[in-house]
């Protein structure tokens, strides 16, 4: 029997969850101002970059969501739904931050496909 295998990943897992919250919990405020003074190539930019980071934070609350807590873990579950909340308000604040952008493109470009 290999003890080795078996008992590493926990910690390791641990610790995997708990960075994730930390920076996760990290955020700014929407501030929509800031998007008026932008060029139409700067919020399009923006937008690109909201995107994806709305993607991998999706990923990372898909993978923490599925990871198999072994019972005997103690406080292990609570963890794991811990860091999935603070990702899907991660997600919930990126997505205000969308509409944010997209409201103020809409304000201020002149659409291509007219």
């Amino acid at each position: 029997m290999n003890l080795n295998s078996t008992t590493a990943l926990p910690p390791v897992l641990m610790i995997a969850l708990f960075l994730v919250a930390g920076c996760s919990s990290i955020s700014r405020s929407v501030d929509p101002a800031k998007y008026d003074s932008m060029t139409c190539a700067k919020l399009n930019s923006a937008l690109g970059a909201v995107a994806r980071n709305i993607s991998q934070t999706a990923i990372t609350r898909g993978k923490v969501a599925n990871t198999s807590v072994p019972r005997w873990l103690l406080g292990g579950s609570r963890v794991k739904t811990a860091v999935a909340g603070r990702e899907t308000a991660r997600i919930d604040r990126l997505k205000q931050q969308q509409e944010a952008i997209v409201g103020a493109r809409a304000r201020k470009c002149p659409r291509s496909t007219d």
